[in-house]
């Protein structure tokens, strides 16, 4: 199994949430959706109340560049959003109510298209209504669940396991004996790690 971590307004965890089932299901590895907000943790270890790709230009305008090469690899199709980070409070809450019942991946990776291929506001409830219901979910009920009191104390928790899991950014994929991985090019790697350690085990 390996826990994967990601933020809906990260650059980087669009494509790794593209690929991440079919290339662990190759490896034979399940994997545990962490939906969570990076606003805390940047705030708190690197006081930051923006992203470092805006706090820090240059570096800004390379990792554009580096994700327009990465999404043309991988044959996904890429806008940037003309609002960047998008507030993705609303989206993780939504998220975290579909983890019981099992639709959080996919309603993740069109949360992902409706930021960074549609251009759409991912703090609306209008844009985020539509996703739910092309789940399968009923988007009245989901979005008065994601205001409730267990749900948005669930995400804390989830921001709060990412603190302990010393988790620092996103995407983030820790394995079962605790190895964490960060970025999307460090996916295989970790599946890789994922599948020795399991081995290991039954050896």
């Amino acid at each position: 199994m390996i826990e994967f971590w990601y933020e809906f307004a990260s650059t980087y965890s669009y494509p790794a949430a593209m690929r991440i089932e079919r290339l662990a299901a190759d490896k034979g590895v399940a994997v545990a959706w962490r939906p969570f907000i990076l606003g805390p943790l940047f705030h708190e270890q690197q006081g930051l109340n923006d992203s470092p790709f805006n706090a820090v230009p240059v570096k800004g305008q390379y990792m554009w560049r580096d994700l327009e090469r990465v999404c043309d690899s991988q044959g996904l199709p890429l806008r940037h959003p003309s609002q960047f980070p998008r507030n993705s409070l609303l989206a993780a809450r939504v998220a975290i109510v579909g983890l019981e019942d099992g639709w959080a991946p996919a309603f993740s990776r069109a949360v992902y298209q409706a930021n960074f291929v549609d251009d759409l506001d991912i703090g609306s409830p209008d844009v985020l209504a539509p996703l739910i219901a092309e789940v399968g979910a009923g988007p009245e009920h989901v979005l008065a669940a994601a205001q409730s009191d267990p749900v948005k104390a669930q995400l804390k928790q989830h921001v709060a396991m990412a603190k302990e899991r010393g988790l620092f950014g996103a995407p983030s994929f820790l394995t079962a004996d605790g190895e964490l991985f960060w970025g999307n090019d460090r996916l295989e790697q970790a599946l890789d790690w994922a599948v020795r350690h399991q081995s290991r085990e039954h050896a």
